[in-house]
């Protein structure tokens, strides 16, 4: 059945999400809903009810170096790489969308998710992220380039208003997300929370329809940040398509009544619902269970390519003395906390369940240590 032959309201329906991680489907028109996840540096799969905070737990799986890290490689091969694992186990893991790669410019040393995006320079930052988006839907998994645009700060990100030139914001905060766009042909696309010179990103049409869609070419589906919708019909009107997490029914009621009253196009409703449809059909695999795991030797796989990534990422800034590469049996000595308890990732939404890595430093990393 064509997304067109169905009602206002179950078009309307597929425009906002079932639960915190699921879209809605339609089972008359066969299609599926599809579950999104976080995933910029590692799948973050919840089940239950789940958060968007990272308060609940989620499923085992691979912890990969951060986008701040992964970008000093300047390699997108190692990128993709890292991509293709992320692909694996969130197909693995029963996710059809991942939520990643971040990809904002780092503008402001107190955003709390500098470590989530690659750089303050925008060519780095998008061919690094094309690289990722290719491996991760490689997989059949779509990957979700975020957060779009011009997001540079945490503090008061769902009221903030980035006042921009055009000039600046082209060439400084919209060339990462162009590059990805271009060369990586992402499915899908995640919205900010800021409004861009006054206008909210979801609902911003010259952002999503005249820059993103008719200008880059993107023909695939623009999901808010989690609760950063703040009117569906406006954006339905501006390309905005899925509303995350659940609203309940009260957008659905809100995008039928504008069709009613001739405030909303239907054909714009349709286009919206067209590529909630698309993305299900991209996105659907057979044979995983919602309470898989990953199994054993995936998890060892993607242990050591994440390590491969970590190593191919070192920079090395000064080899005083030609002290490396070290000479077979020297001893190193690791000291302080950060040697007892190494933080090697953020927390909040992008945590991941990692217990390799875990179990490797309260064995390994206790101060003082000697490696050889």
């Amino acid at each position: 059945m064509e997304v067109e032959q169905l009602s206002v309201i179950e078009k309307a329906a597929l425009l906002s999400g079932a639960s915190e991680w699921d879209s809605r489907g339609n089972d008359r028109a066969g299609i599926p809903s599809f579950v999104m996840s976080d995933g910029p540096h590692g799948v973050r799969r919840q089940l239950g009810a789940g958060d968007h905070l990272g308060l609940g737990q989620s499923k085992p799986a691979t912890c990969f170096p951060t986008a701040a890290t992964v970008a000093t490689s300047w390699d997108p091969a190692l990128a993709e790489e890292m991509g293709e694992a992320l692909g694996r186990e969130a197909h693995d893991l029963d996710v059809n969308v991942l939520l990643g790669p971040g990809l904002n410019i780092k503008r402001n040393p107190l955003c709390g998710r500098n470590f989530e995006y690659y750089s303050e320079d925008p060519m780095l930052a998008g061919r690094m992220a094309a690289g990722l988006i290719r491996g991760i839907q490689s997989n059949g998994v779509a990957a979700c380039p975020k957060h779009f645009a011009v997001n540079s700060q945490e503090l008061r990100r769902q009221a903030s208003n980035s006042v921009i030139d055009e000039r600046t914001m082209r060439e400084i905060y919209l060339t990462a997300f162009e590059i990805a766009v271009r060369e990586a042909a992402p499915w899908t696309i995640m919205s900010s929370y800021n409004e861009i010179n006054g206008v909210y990103a979801h609902e911003n049409k010259h952002l999503l329809q005249e820059i993103l869609r008719d200008e880059w070419g993107f023909d695939g589906l623009v999901v808010s940040d989690w609760g950063g919708s703040n009117s569906a019909v406006a954006a339905v009107k501006a390309g905005g398509t899925l509303e995350m997490p659940s609203p309940g029914y009260t957008s659905v009621r809100e995008l039928v009544g504008a069709v009613k009253a001739g405030t909303l196009a239907e054909a714009d409703l349709n286009a919206r619902a067209a590529e909630v449809a698309k993305i299900a059909s991209l996105t659907r695999f057979e044979g995983v269970g919602r309470d898989d795991l990953l199994k054993d030797d995936v998890a060892a796989a993607h242990h050591e390519t994440a390590r491969k990534v970590a190593e191919g990422s070192s920079v090395l800034l000064k080899n005083s003395g030609a002290t490396l590469p070290l000479k077979a049996g020297t001893r190193v000595v690791v000291v302080g906390d950060m040697a007892k308890t190494p933080r090697f990732q953020g927390s909040g939404s992008s945590k991941v369940n990692a217990p390799r890595a875990r179990r490797t430093c309260s064995t390994r990393c206790a101060p003082p240590t000697a490696w050889r």
